[in-house]
């Protein structure tokens, strides 16, 4: 999985996961911000792919969901606490796995950002 020079960011969420919710507005916020970030999510149940779209659809997810857990291409064991983010460099190499909901301010921060970096 490659993101094309951005940093990628894979979070894990379910719709049982009360943080998950919280979170979620952030997590569309900061991909909306910053054109150097790719946020993508990938559904903790593993459900088939429209009850996944359905369920994004319910929690007003606008990042991209993929079906298939990438935990694998970075050796990395499947999260057992939602929410978690995997943080993937620019170069897609793993950096940081981070646990619980997090801010677009935390977020940045993990991720060395400061400022907007959309392009207008």
């Amino acid at each position: 999985m490659q993101a094309e020079g951005k940093t990628l960011l894979i979070n894990y969420w379910a719709e049982w996961c009360k943080p998950c919710r919280k979170e979620i507005p952030e997590l569309n916020a900061l991909a909306a911000e910053y054109d150097d970030v790719l946020v993508l999510g990938v559904n903790y149940d593993a459900l088939p792919a429209a009850e996944i779209a359905a369920q994004a659809r319910r929690l007003g997810i606008e990042f991209p969901v993929i079906s298939d857990d990438p935990a694998g291409l970075w050796q990395r064991p499947r999260p057992q606490v939602l929410p978690s983010t995997f943080v993937i460099g620019p170069d897609n190499r793993w950096r940081a796995t981070l646990v619980g909901p997090q801010t677009v301010e935390t977020l940045a921060s993990a991720l060395g950002l400061s400022g907007k970096h959309t392009s207008e």
